[in-house]
């Protein structure tokens, strides 16, 4: 278990990534590309980069270092997920290519000594030489084959969930933002007890933390091995298999029904509406609210979530591709921001 210790500067200092982490998504990729986790969610992901890269001689090479740097289970060096809050893929890049070498020995020789590494890593710490430029390079490309061709479903899916912590915690303050965790983590003031596959304490000491919602964080949240670095909780969003398929809007009607399309539309207008919401603005009883919503939730078109007295109810991936949302930007030229709490 992780112990994760505030403080009350910490409290005022929670903040949630409003997109998706470029390299935080590309490390905890390469993870569920070594095992055989999440056949639903990842199964027909994992077909198509396998398909992909065998026709694309350069992003199988630039894979096989990070098959080396990324193993699936145990130590990560920090310096692949640098805390870069704005610029995308491109700041979070340059951030790597700048690791200074004292830190970038440290965390090698730490990997090093659970799994041996090739000369070309141990190379990375001799200034002027080919292969950090080699690395940066190799993680463009890999984020490109394993990442953008699904990035706009990866957005989605960290949108809804963003927009559902921040319903929560406009309702509720931080401490309903905090219990709202559950089952990933339990708050009990003054720790947040975090599930963990190792006994890890962590204490903020005035730093506060950034909560960090990704598609490919597979069962329990994850963190920087560094207890010094600006603390992170990085932790699974709902996720959806990406092998779905878009439906036309002017046949949503005939596929659901009038009432339930009408209930599907009207949670689409709003980041999160409770069940009287719902029922208010399509004019429907509440109960027939309720098991309407109960149905899409079924179908993997809406997340429900309790926030005190209320459940909220919010689109999903699957939903908003249902009703044809738009694509929105490619993992390039994304300039991601945060909320501060």
């Amino acid at each position: 278990m992780l112990r994760i210790h505030f403080t009350p500067i910490d409290l005022q200092n929670i903040r949630i990534a409003r997109h998706p982490d470029p390299l935080w998504e590309l490390v905890c990729a390469v993870c569920r590309m070594a095992t055989q986790q999440g056949p639903l969610e990842f199964g027909a992901w994992r077909g198509g980069v396998h398909e992909r890269v065998g026709q694309d001689p350069e992003a199988h090479r630039a894979l096989l270092p990070l098959s080396t740097l990324v193993p699936p289970a145990g130590y990560i060096p920090d310096f692949l997920t640098p805390s870069v809050s704005q610029g995308g893929l491109s700041a979070a890049l340059d951030e790597v290519g700048t690791t200074p070498r004292g830190r970038m020995r440290h965390e090698l020789g730490r990997l090093a000594a659970a799994r041996s590494l090739p000369s070309w890593a141990t190379a990375l710490v001799r200034p002027g030489g080919r292969s950090m430029p080699a690395l940066v390079s190799a993680l463009e490309v890999s984020s490109r084959a394993l990442l953008e061709p699904h990035w706009a479903h990866i957005r989605r899916a960290v949108d809804d969930e963003v927009g559902l912590r921040s319903g929560i915690l406009l309702d509720g303050g931080v401490r309903a933002l905090l219990e709202s965790l559950r089952p990933l983590a339990r708050w009990k003031p003054p720790v947040l007890e975090v599930d963990f596959p190792v006994d890890q304490v962590l204490r903020l000491e005035g730093r506060g933390l950034r909560l960090i919602p990704s598609y490919f964080c597979w069962r329990r949240p994850t963190v920087l091995a560094d207890p010094t670095l600006d603390p992170v909780l990085v932790y699974p969003v709902t996720t959806r298999p990406l092998d779905r398929a878009a439906v036309r809007s002017d046949g949503l009607m005939r596929l659901l029904g009038r009432t339930r399309a009408s209930v599907l539309t009207q949670v689409a207008r709003h980041r999160t509406q409770t069940t009287s919401d719902v029922a208010n603005a399509t004019g429907i009883t509440l109960p027939s609210a309720s098991y309407q919503l109960g149905v899409l939730r079924d179908g993997g078109l809406v997340a429900s979530r309790r926030a005190g007295q209320y459940v909220q109810h919010s689109l999903t991936a699957l939903g908003h591709r249902l009703l044809d949302a738009d694509t929105g930007d490619a993992i390039g030229f994304r300039r991601d921001t945060e909320a501060l709490v």
